[in-house]
């Protein structure tokens, strides 16, 4: 495995998978929707996020106007479904952890879809890292600093990287700005995934 660039802390594995692999990954993602369709979450403050998701696990990440959290049905009244075994080999690999993820978060970016700069805090121990994998378009990634403000630093994902954020970057904000539309083939119809696997307990 190839050493990962370090940026404020944050480890990128550049093209980790392979189109092949990222086919794969992408495949069991649409198990997944297909049994916990995509959906619109509301802010706190009664605006809908422009990111639809969905998730994988024992948990999946929610929110409305009683704020943000994790529950333990889709909207639907569903269980979650598992997470897929092809994400979870990844998490293994990069992460090197024996503890697995509790929640897959399953984002959609299309074309106007963005998710601003925030902080990961609503799960119980913050000492286990959180990592992502970049599916389809390329995605500005945005890396901030462990309070607002401050200079930030730009990077771009692509299809296939892995990103880790943990230790003393685990709390650092970060963002999605914006994706670069049709810079991908991966999706037959366009658009971003990004799989956002954590730690809940």
């Amino acid at each position: 495995m190839q050493a990962p660039l370090d940026i404020r802390g944050f480890k990128l594995f550049q093209g980790y998978l392979d189109p092949q692999a990222q086919a794969e990954i992408l495949a069991a993602i649409q198990a997944v929707v297909a049994a916990a369709p995509l959906f619109s979450p509301m802010t706190p403050f009664g605006k809908p996020m422009s990111v639809r998701m969905t998730s994988a696990g024992n948990y999946g990440w929610f929110s409305d106007r009683r704020g943000y959290r994790y529950v333990t049905e889709h909207p639907s009244g569903t269980a979650w479904p598992p997470i897929p075994d092809s994400v979870l080999d990844v998490w293994r690999d990069v992460t090197e952890l024996d503890r697995l993820p509790d929640c897959c978060l399953v984002n959609f970016y299309g074309p106007a879809a963005k998710m601003g700069l925030h902080q990961d805090r609503d799960e119980a121990d913050f000492s286990w890292p959180v990592m992502s994998i970049s599916l389809g378009d390329d995605g500005l990634f945005r890396i901030g600093n462990p309070t607002r403000g401050g200079k930030t630093e730009a990077v771009w994902l692509h299809s296939g990287d892995v990103v880790v954020m943990g230790g003393a970057a685990r709390l650092t904000y970060h963002g999605l700005e914006r994706i670069r539309q049709g810079s991908s083939r991966l999706l037959p119809d366009g658009g971003r995934i990004n799989l956002t696997l954590r730690v809940v307990e």
